[in-house]
């Protein structure tokens, strides 16, 4: 449960690795957060940051192997690490993968690799995930979404497509949820320079992880459903949406 003051004091990370949940997790155990469980393809690869973890304050952390295309084995994984470790205040979904827009559309199992990790995958352990918790009665969800799920552009519409999907996906588990004693947030971040990022040309309105990071801790202590990142993308895209196709077709950024 959180603790007196409403601080998050355990948090399982879907996607131990990624900068953005690491730069959220910083700040959840500066904030007194306790227990965490970062899962991960190769837990050995969180050695150094859970040993960080600890050294900041966090009293039990450990890396589990996850592995989001193994969709037969979600089930386990969740009813595990729920046994083991016991309640979650927090479960952040941040894994995907961006895949090549240019290698994906010459390569069609490149393709629906990248939609499986995004989407398939996700929305497989979050329904075991959402079920967990409300058996425990409370509970937050945060999910790492994207500008680019609210319209897919030519040039990533494979990426685009699969976090659409995972968007629409979560906006009505989190519906189902009310009432339950469990809440979902959705994170839409735009271009964030990070190890997924890097040599990559950044975009107008870039951000970083730890700028991210804020605004999940801001959201989550408001109780917001959708958060934006930076949050003046949230107008830009009010626009995009509308925008004729002729017209956004011409958008290259």
């Amino acid at each position: 449960m959180k603790d007196a003051l409403g601080s998050v004091e355990s948090v399982l990370v879907l996607g131990g690795g990624s900068d953005i949940a690491q730069a959220t997790v910083d700040k959840l155990v500066a904030r007194r957060a306790k227990r965490v469980v970062l899962a991960a393809r190769n837990p050995d690869s969180l050695a150094d940051y859970t040993r960080a973890l600890e050294s900041h304050g966090a009293s039990k952390v450990e890396a589990v192997a996850f592995d989001a295309l193994d969709m037969a084995s979600h089930e386990t994984f969740v009813e595990d690490v729920f046994s083991v470790h016991g309640s979650f205040d927090l479960v952040l979904v941040a894994f995907g993968v961006l895949g090549d827009q240019a290698t994906d559309e010459n390569n069609p199992s490149s393709a629906v690799n990248v939609i499986e990790s995004n989407f398939t995958g996700a929305a497989s352990v979050l329904l075991h995930v959402a079920n967990r918790l409300r058996k425990q009665g409370h509970g937050s969800i945060v999910v790492l979404s994207t500008v680019a799920a609210e319209r897919a552009r030519a040039a990533n519409y494979i990426y685009g497509s699969s976090k659409a999907g995972l968007d629409a996906f979560c906006q009505g588990l989190g519906d189902s949820l009310v009432g339950s004693g469990v809440s979902l947030m959705i994170v839409r971040p735009g271009f964030v320079t990070t190890k997924m990022t890097a040599g990559m040309e950044t975009k107008p309105m870039s951000t970083d992880a730890d700028s991210v990071a804020n605004v999940i801790i801001d959201g989550l202590a408001k109780g917001r459903e959708i958060v934006w990142a930076p949050g003046k993308l949230r107008y830009v895209f009010t626009v995009m949406r509308h925008l004729p196709r002729p017209i956004f077709r011409k958008i290259k950024q």
